[in-house]
């Protein structure tokens, strides 16, 4: 697989920001500045409903 955000079955993170922006970050990548875990080594569809759930509309601040 080339892409490894694209790995259905990969374990990845939930990364946040100063600016409560969310990312899916593959586990075995290092984090990069300015990003921090937020939710830990899961699979791929838990990530994504995470980030779901936790959603905020910055158009709405």
């Amino acid at each position: 697989m080339d892409n490894p955000f694209d790995d259905e079955h990969g374990t990845f993170r939930v990364l946040i920001n100063e600016s409560r922006q969310r990312s899916l970050w593959p586990a075995h990548l290092d984090v990069p500045a300015g990003w921090e875990v937020e939710l830990s080594d899961s699979p791929r569809k838990q990530c994504l409903d995470y980030i779901e759930a936790h959603w905020i509309d910055l158009r709405s601040y």
